[in-house]
């Protein structure tokens, strides 16, 4: 069962990595960008530059599009929502996140500049998770009135998605080169059911120990992306 789970894991990976480059040579205009992911209750997260490819249309006309990329960030850190107990503190991170929008973009302009309105899902895989056990730790104290709490827990490494909105600014230098400003706003997670054990000691000195589980758990794939990126024209 274990090599089963582990397959599948290895080919959603390659699938959306493939789906990320293998497109590009569809596209008439090809964009390369430098993306920022601020995480809500998360850490400031960038992509491993130049692993980040937007803006490549596989469907339709000057006026409507339909957009697909790809981008590896290195995440540094994100929250975990479905639990009972809060923080303010990313409690999944570091890893390595691969990300994939598919979105619908009306384009609103001329061939030199244009503003861009845009709306879809997204697809997203993690590799290397980790959690944050210093974070988390603190929350469950908080949430458990207790003084000292030692927690060990197993989670799912998921297929994550979402749906995400945004919008771009693009100024042509000349027919072939461009540069854009933008920013998305995603919404999305990745199951992680999460179960373990927590560990701590009260004020009164007494033990405590219980066998959690947390099935609702969710990696919280909600934030702000801002973008800076050059565009690549053929006509």
């Amino acid at each position: 069962m274990e090599i089963y789970h582990t397959m599948n894991k290895s080919i959603v990976t390659l699938l959306l990595i493939f789906s990320s480059i293998s497109i590009t040579s569809l596209s008439q205009d090809i964009g390369v960008s430098a993306s920022f992911f601020l995480p809500r209750n998360g850490y400031f997260s960038a992509p491993i530059s130049p692993l980040s490819i937007r803006g490549v249309s596989i469907l339709g006309n000057n006026t409507f599009t339909i957009d697909i990329g790809g981008s590896l960030y290195r995440m540094s850190g994100m929250n975990i929502t479905g639990v009972p107990f809060e923080s303010k503190e990313a409690m999944v991170g570091p890893f390595f996140n691969l990300m994939v929008p598919l979105e619908a973009v009306l384009h609103v302009g001329n061939k030199t500049t244009s503003l861009l309105f845009k709306g879809g899902g997204f697809a997203f895989y993690n590799l290397g998770t980790k959690l944050n056990y210093g974070a988390i730790d603190r929350a469950l104290r908080k949430n458990l009135q207790l003084e000292i709490v030692n927690s060990d827990f197993e989670f799912d490494n998921t297929l994550g998605y979402g749906y995400e909105f945004g919008v771009e600014f693009i100024q042509y230098i000349n027919r072939q080169f461009g540069i854009t400003l933008g920013a998305n706003y995603y919404i999305g997670g990745a199951n992680l059911n999460l179960k373990g054990t927590v560990k701590g000691v009260d004020g009164s000195g007494n033990l405590y120990e219980e066998s959690v589980e947390y099935g609702e758990a969710k990696l919280d794939y909600t934030g702000l992306e801002l973008s800076v990126g050059v565009l690549f024209s053929s006509r």
